[in-house]
């Protein structure tokens, strides 16, 4: 379902799609989308799911605290939401992320991708170092399976809220038809 509402509105023909690879991996493969710029995402390839990557984490990795589900949606455990995904946010910001929180719904962990974008368009990935939701060696594996270009920065899975000025530069760049 959110794929389709990415494809819905995606209208501009100069528009590079960011957002969650798990959603963009299906919605980019419309035609008025040149790239695809994951940020904070999973980039599955076809037949995986955002379940599928995280079923069988490293040792030592973190493990996203997704709560069991509630009438067939998820959250994020609100006393382990700042930990895990906006640990570089003030106190405050990152509770304000945890109360804020929109449920998803059972399909965004269980949805199988059909066709991936990434693999017929060009990809860009920030790697946020400090990402206790997607480990930085899975978001550099999964980049470098899609043929990306990598920018690393600091910062939590949340980084679009907590070093906003890199990301948009990163994004400008792309925009600009430069990464460099």
């Amino acid at each position: 379902m959110e794929a389709a509402s990415a494809r819905n509105v995606v209208q501009d023909p100069t528009l590079s799609l960011e957002g969650g690879g798990a959603v963009i991996s299906e919605a980019g493969n419309h035609e008025n989308v040149p790239a695809l710029v994951d940020v904070a995402a999973f980039a599955p390839d076809k037949g995986e799911s955002v379940n599928t990557l995280i079923a069988d984490p490293p040792p030592g990795a973190p493990v996203p605290p997704i709560l069991p589900p509630v009438d067939g949606f998820l959250f994020l455990d609100r006393e382990k939401f700042a930990a895990s995904f906006a640990g570089d946010l003030p106190a405050a910001g990152a509770q304000f992320l945890a109360d804020s929180q929109v449920p998803w719904g059972l399909d965004a962990l269980g949805g199988a991708v059909g066709q991936p974008a990434w693999r017929a368009k060009p990809g860009f990935y920030p790697v946020a170092t400090d990402d206790r939701m997607i480990p930085p060696p899975a978001r550099r594996a999964m980049a470098e399976r899609a043929g990306a270009t990598v920018a690393e920065t600091g910062g939590s899975h949340a980084e679009y809220a907590s070093r906003p000025a890199e990301g948009a530069a990163f994004i400008g760049k792309v925009a600009a038809g430069t990464t460099a």
